[in-house]
Formats: C-alpha cells, structure tokens, sequence
C-alpha cells in the first residue's frame, strides 16, 4: 500500500513519528532523530513528532509518588531531576531554564502527598505527565539548536478524553480514552504553523475540565496513532529500539524472523498476544483512517523494519508469530446446575463486572467455565477474594495463579489446523490447561504453567514458522539484524 499522495497545490502531507523513551536518552539518538526529520523534510512532508519521556522516568515518578507517601521522595526526585540535567548538558542545552519549571511542580506536588499521606489518580496523572513535558522541552531546545524551526503544541491541547460510563476514577485520569475522529481546527492550526517541525508528548491528553490525564502505559504509540488519524497524516512512523516486530520475542529464540509486512489486523492480534513492540490500542485509529504504519528502530534507521497496513503483501494462511503472555490468572467455575439453565454465564460475567475484572479469555463445557484475566488490572488478594464469594452461590470457583497463554497467530488459522498436528503433539509434554480458538480466525491459544511457556513457545516457532525463497512476510533473522 502506497502512502497517501499529496494532491496538487495542497499543504505539505504530515508524517507523524513517534520515538519512544529509549530512543531519545542519548545525544547519539538526537543526532538521528535530526537526521530523520530533515530526511522527511526533504521529501516534501512535515514532521510531527510524538515525544516519550526518557527512559525509565516513568517507572522513577511512579517510585518518587510511592516514596512521598513515608515522606522519603527527595533522593528519587533528585535522580529524575540529574538525568534531564544530564542528558541537556551532553546536547549542550541550559538545562536549569528548561528542566526548571517541571522540577518546580513536581517538588510541589510531591511535597503535598507528603502532607496529606495520599495521592489521588488526579496528582498522579499530573506527576507522571512531567515525564513527557520535561523531555519534550529538552528535545524541542535540541532540534532548534542544530538549526531546525519548531513548533512545540502541548498535546493537552489537541488530545481530548471521552467521558465512559461506569469507570472509576483511577481509569478516567490514568487510562483515558480519546476520539481519533479528523479534528479540521487541529489540521488548520498545524498547517498555519510556519515552523519546519512540530514537537509534541505522547502520553498525555486532557479532559472536558482541561485537567491532565493519561493514556495508559505504553500510551505514546496510542498518542502517535490518535494525532495521525486526526491530521490525516500521510503515515506514523513508530520508532523503537528494535528492527521491527519478529515472529516471536528474540530473547526467546535468535532465529526469530523480523515481520517485513503485515495486516492491521494481524499485527494488532500480535500485540494483544502478548508482543511488546507495538501498543495494541495504536493499530485501531490508523486501521479506521487508512494510514500505514511503518516500525523502525532508531538505532539502526537503515532498516527496513516492519509495515502494517490494509493491503499486506501475503495474504495466504499461514503461522506468522508465536507469541507468550505470562503473569494470567485462570478462574475456573464448575457447576453442574449450568447446563441448560438460562442465563447463568451472564450471571457469572456479572460479578467480574462487579469487581472491575475484565475476562481474556473463555472456555466452556456444559458443566464449567475457565476464564483467563490478565495481570495488567487490578488482582490483588481482596479483589480475587470478593470474586470469589461473589460466585460462590453461582458455582464452585478454583483460582489457578502463574499461568501463561502460547499463541499461533496468523491469518485463517481455520484453514490450516491441520498443520498443527505436529505442534499438538508437544503438548504431551506441557499439560494445558484451557484451550481457544479465536472467533476473529487469528489465532489458535493454549494456557500452560508460566514455567512452560516459553520452552513450548520456542518448539512451537521452530515447528510452524515455515519461511520461503523470497517471502515477503518473514524478513531476516534477530541474528542477522544484529549484523
């Protein structure tokens, strides 16, 4: 699928590139960054870039508001403030005026936790939004330095979230939700702009009130995705430390094959499986707006890395990804009053609704159910706990912790089950304890012990992904990518 072609005496078409944390720690990765964004320039298009916060700030302001809670956030929020200040030292940046303001608020808020022993998810979204805003300040500088124009737009002002009935707090400020719908006044203000690029934060949007919220971990690709759908962007580049999205992860196995072409929809089941490299909230705006997706790595920009659009090349049915996800709970829930009785599983689903708990997966017989959750929610004891009395006059309930989910994933998995009687037979050895065939027909999953996963996972790539002379869905290998 070609990019988007600019029409005759149109605006200049954007490219959106986002750049996670990894990609702008260094004054190395800054001299790519510049590098990629005259490239862009050069082909007649602007570049907006969606900007992280660097690497492992997120994880330290999430220390620094834990730590304010036994009055003990100082030393934490001096080795958040030192690495702004070193990095903007390297790039030969006043580090002081820029890092200034935002280490400001963030002794103030934290201060306050401190006084009242609390931190609401409101504070909070303030807090790790600084992340963002202190490295976009530090990047904008950067480029203006080496002698680029630069808009800097605050993404609060662009991104904003829906109100979704029957979220708590917690969801509203800390995982929001934004339309992806074309924003014309968004497109008018940007191409207004004289400026050669345009700087802006991932992570961050606001709400109706204009207060700050986030989109989630991993939120900068959604915030990539959601600015491209609604300027109409040309492509979204996601720009990572890694050559692209692979047939399985490399630390598993080095025969991994690097994924060159891929469909919306397959690298999304990918994502959702358990791969890493892409959030899985970021495919949906660009599927709905028609924009592909190029994933690329910073520091090997030479790459190809992997395309994800309408129109991949290989559409056959085939096994493309084997994917783990680790860290599942299984609730399993046997009653022999279920069968025929008429609406016992909606019954069931009531109390994990109840309890905010969302179901992955479903296995059912006429005699019981087994659902997979997934550890990215809240399941700490009390919550399994009160799940648990709740289904009690429903059903007998069984928790089965440190489980895992192996997945085949790839177009018309239907099709093809008949190949995987060899992959079916390496079960005898890792004992299954649920398995799902997909009703989308993108993958075929099995849950096993967390201990098993990954050697299964590696037995099961090595016996299903079949690459060919010339084939234009696996790439080269994560040895080879390497060099």
């Amino acid at each position: 699928m070609a990019d988007k072609p600019e029409a005759p005496d149109a605006t200049p078409p954007w490219v959106v590139m986002k750049f996670g944390g990894t990609s702008v720690s260094t004054k190395a990765s800054w001299e790519t960054i510049e590098a990629l964004a005259r490239a862009v320039l050069a082909s007649g298009a602007r570049p907006l870039i969606v900007h992280s916060a660097l690497s492992q700030v997120s994880n330290m302001l999430e220390r620094a508001i834990a730590a304010a809670l036994g009055h003990k956030h100082s030393p934490v929020l001096d080795k958040i403030i030192q690495k702004h200040m070193a990095l903007a030292t390297d790039m030969g940046l006043d580090g002081p005026a820029l890092i200034g303001p935002s280490h400001q608020r963030l002794s103030r808020w934290l201060d306050g936790i401190a006084l009242v022993g609390e931190a609401s998810p409101r504070v909070q979204a303030r807090i790790l939004a600084e992340g963002e805003i202190m490295a976009s300040a530090l990047g904008a500088a950067r480029l203006k330095a080496q002698g680029l124009s630069v808009s800097n737009l605050d993404a609060r002002a662009a991104l904003k979230s829906v109100t979704r009935a029957g979220k708590g707090e917690t969801t509203h400020y800390l995982s929001a939700v934004c339309t992806d719908t074309p924003d014309e006044d968004l497109i008018k203000t940007l191409d207004d702009l004289a400026s050669q690029v345009v700087l802006t934060q991932g992570f961050i949007a606001s709400n109706e009130a204009g207060e700050t919220v986030l989109l989630g971990r991993g939120g900068s690709d959604v915030s990539g995705a959601l600015f491209s759908a609604k300027i109409k962007a040309a492509r979204l580049e996601i720009w990572t430390d890694v050559p692209g999205m692979f047939s399985t992860d490399p630390r598993l196995t080095p025969t991994a094959r690097l994924l060159k072409d891929l469909s919306y929809d397959e690298a999304q089941e990918i994502a959702l499986m358990g791969a890493k490299v892409v959030h899985p909230r970021a495919l949906p705006p660009a599927r709905r707006a028609s924009i592909p997706v190029l994933v690329k790595c910073t520091h090997q920009p030479e790459a190809s890395g992997t395309r994800i659009s309408a129109s991949p090349a290989d559409t056959s049915a085939r096994v493309k990804a084997v994917t783990v996800k680790s860290g599942l709970i299984l609730v399993s829930m046997t009653a022999t009053a279920m069968w025929g009785e008429v609406g016992f599983l909606a019954n069931a689903f009531a109390a994990f609704a109840k309890n905010g708990l969302s179901i992955d997966l479903v296995c059912t017989s006429e005699a019981s159910v087994t659902v997979s959750l997934d550890t990215g929610q809240n399941l700490d004891a009390g919550a399994l706990a009160q799940l648990q009395a709740d289904l009690a006059p429903l059903c007998r309930v069984k928790i089965i912790r440190d489980c895992a989910s192996v997945s085949l994933v790839g177009r018309g998995i239907r099709t093809i089950l008949h190949k995987l009687t060899p992959a079916l037979a390496l079960l005898r050895d890792h004992p299954v304890r649920l398995v799902s065939q997909a009703a989308n027909d993108l993958n075929f999953t099995v849950v096993v012990d967390e201990d098993q996963a990954q050697k299964l996972a590696l037995r099961l790539h090595d016996e299903m992904v079949e690459v060919e002379v010339g084939d234009k869905v696996f790439g080269p290998s994560w040895t080879d990518t390497q060099g």
